[in-house]
């Protein structure tokens, strides 16, 4: 493996060198998963895959290395991911029960609910609500069956780079962005700047809980609910 002035780097400066790549990687996709999924494994995986990179890489194809690297780093995050089968069922039931809720409230209301209507709306005490929100964790924003008519899909499988075209793409000239940028535009300011401080500064729960002064377990709340928000507003796009 050659540096970019052309001297050789032995594999082990490459592993040093990326090292922090790898557990970037982990965290911030952790904070997307449920809390049984373990960052170590997931690091452990990328490590994999950033030796996977070190051995293929080839720099005349124009691709600088840490692009590369990260592709296939996370790759080899989602294919452990897969091969675990990490998501229970109630993750996507308690997300779309919220999310009935949340548009319920907002149509009846005309604003966006809190969380002690939203759990009232359902029935259920604050504590079981922000639980729901907990184990909600790992939803996504978009999910690959959102685009499908019927049939179960591997979560994942619109995450792996690759040539094919995936549904975020295939509907963003639709107008599906600015869609979300009014969707986003409405959420509650908590919220908003949480959204901000994770997909935008790229901050990890515990870096975001510093900010806003509150647990990750209190970030990972928030965060499961602005997306419930988001995917109530965006039902339309999503149920195409």
């Amino acid at each position: 493996m050659y540096q970019a002035d052309g001297k050789l780097q032995s594999n082990e400066q490459y592993v040093v060198q990326y090292a922090p790549l790898v557990k970037r990687i982990a965290h911030h996709l952790a904070a997307k998963l449920p809390p049984s999924v373990q960052v170590d494994d997931l690091i452990q995986a990328g490590l994999i895959g950033l030796l996977d990179a070190i051995s293929h890489y080839d720099p005349t194809q124009g691709a600088q290395f840490e692009t590369y690297a990260s592709q296939r780093i996370r790759g080899a995050m989602l294919d452990e991911l897969r091969e675990a089968d990490w998501a229970p069922r109630s993750a996507r039931k308690n997300m779309r029960t919220i999310e009935a809720a949340v548009s319920k409230l907002e149509q009846r209301m005309g604003r966006s609910p809190g969380e002690q209507e939203l759990a009232r709306e359902l029935q259920v005490p604050l504590e079981e609500y922000q639980q729901m929100l907990l184990d909600a964790r790992g939803h996504q924003l978009v999910h690959y069956e959102d685009f499908q008519s019927e049939g179960e899909s591997d979560f994942f499988e619109h995450h792996v780079t690759d040539a094919r075209p995936d549904p975020l793409a295939q509907i963003e000239d639709g107008g599906f962005r600015a869609a979300l940028i009014e969707a986003i535009k409405l959420l509650p300011e908590r919220e908003k700047l949480m959204m901000s401080l994770y997909y935008e500064e790229e901050l990890n729960l515990k870096e975001i809980g510093a900010v806003l002064g509150v647990t990750e377990s209190r970030v990972s709340q928030l965060h499961s609910q602005a997306v419930a928000r988001l995917r109530s507003r965006l039902k339309d796009w999503l149920n195409r």
